[in-house]
């Protein structure tokens, strides 16, 4: 067994995939228009058979005080591995990408959480 879609709610998918796409570099998968919403989907550019993310709609009455909780709380709801999360808090930041929380190094792990600007906090780590 593998996880084959994972998904984070967005306020609005179009500018998700812009963000997701444009500024962290996934690439789009999948597209399906569904009523108002779409099945739309992004991969990793270096795996795109892999693991997808789904940028699903946030219209569920329940998703708004889940999503308004974590952000709160500073819960990422998702978390991407990168190489070198100094390196890419450096590119994003420069691309006008908000933290919350800087590098940070635990041991061998070093972490940096994004807002994702469609109500998410985004985690990217890199383990040694």
């Amino acid at each position: 067994m593998k996880i084959y879609v994972t998904s984070v709610f967005v306020d609005d998918q179009e500018q998700a995939l812009r963000f997701y796409t444009d500024v962290l570099g996934f690439v789009k998968k999948h597209d399906v228009p569904l009523g108002t919403a779409r099945w739309l989907t992004v991969v990793s550019p270096e795996d795109p058979d892999g693991t997808e993310l789904l940028l699903e709609p946030s219209g569920h009455p329940a998703v708004q005080p889940y999503k308004t909780a974590l952000v709160e709380d500073g819960i990422p709801a998702a978390s991407f591995a990168v190489d070198d999360v100094r390196a890419e808090f450096d590119r994003l930041r420069g691309l006008g990408v908000r933290f919350t929380q800087e590098p940070l190094e635990m041991g061998t792990v070093t972490t940096a959480v994004l807002d994702d600007t469609c109500g998410n906090l985004i985690q990217i780590v890199h383990s040694e």
